[in-house]
């Protein structure tokens, strides 16, 4: 029970990311954002690694300091600015629809790189979701696939999912544990950041009450709570089983859309149900191959 209750605050916490991203985006590039963001979140995951997995640190960056460089660049850099941006051209609501085909994209991926066996079923869930994903970005006009005036922001995230499931596939193999890895690969980000920084100076003191509360959101809970509530839930119930709750993040986004007064499209709705029943049937494991794997495991 308690599990449960970690991974639906998690993936609520990473809705309130989309949106509060929004808010502070306005006012502050995606660039620092993502540099504050990290550098603040340090303070927690530097001491709760260390507390949880009690790392070797100087022999983890001897050994794998170029892996954790990549994820890095892809997972914490790459994916921050192209979400962030995404969000100065697109809705909170859309990005998170789009971010949603994200575990379908990790299925297929994982096929033709890690040669993870994959089902016809996850094949089918797989183009369920790209069709709902295209409804979205063509705003339910399926006819105009082939335009070339897709939004800037929906781009930018399916841009954001191809970063996120390298990233991911890195991870895997990485022989890390995970909020060590994490802490290393934030740690590794700030410091590639600075140099840009100095080459795109921002005054702090330009933030309003709700851009500052904004960023102490997003360093509090998508980058430190959601992170720490994911891994402890993963350990008891199973990846399988966790990721099941990542179709939340869509689902409380539309009600934090809602109760902030916006109105949800039927393209949007359509669209978002198409993801989410396709991404549960592409990343869906069949009983047989989980008996398998509990042998191989064994």
């Amino acid at each position: 029970m308690r599990e449960r209750i970690f991974l639906i605050l998690a993936t609520l916490f990473w809705a309130g990311n989309y949106v509060f991203g929004k808010y502070v985006v306005a006012e502050m590039s995606p660039l620092w954002i993502t540099f504050a963001r990290w550098f603040l979140s340090l303070a927690f995951l530097i001491p709760i690694s260390y507390w949880i997995e009690r790392p070797n640190y100087r022999e983890i960056f001897k050994r794998s300091w170029l892996p954790l460089s990549v994820m890095g660049i892809l997972g914490i850099i790459g994916y921050n600015l192209l979400l962030y941006g995404a969000l100065e051209y697109t809705s909170p609501l859309n990005a998170s629809l789009v971010n949603a085909l994200n575990p379908a994209m990790m299925v297929v991926f994982s096929y033709f790189i890690l040669k993870e066996r994959m089902t016809f079923i996850n094949v089918i869930g797989f183009f369920i979701s790209l069709v709902g994903v295209l409804l979205i970005l063509t705003d339910g006009h399926l006819e105009l696939v082939f335009q070339t005036s897709y939004n800037l922001g929906d781009l930018m995230m399916v841009g954001a999912n191809l970063v996120w499931v390298f990233y991911s596939i890195i991870g895997k193999r990485l022989a890390v544990p995970p909020i060590t890895a994490t802490a290393c690969s934030a740690l590794l980000s700030v410091f590639f950041l600075l140099p840009f920084l100095f080459l795109y100076p921002f005054d702090i003191t330009q933030l309003s009450a709700r851009g500052i509360t904004g960023i102490i959101y997003m360093w509090l809970f998508p980058s430190v709570c959601s992170f720490i509530f994911w891994n402890m839930s993963v350990k008891k119930v199973g990846p399988s089983h966790a990721g099941v709750y990542l179709n939340l993040i869509t689902v409380f986004t539309a009600i934090i859309t809602i109760i902030l007064g916006e109105k949800i499209a039927a393209s949007q709705a359509i669209g978002g149900v198409l993801v989410l029943f396709g991404v549960y049937f592409a990343t869906k494991i069949t009983k047989a191959k989980q008996n398998l794997e509990k042998i191989a495991e064994i």
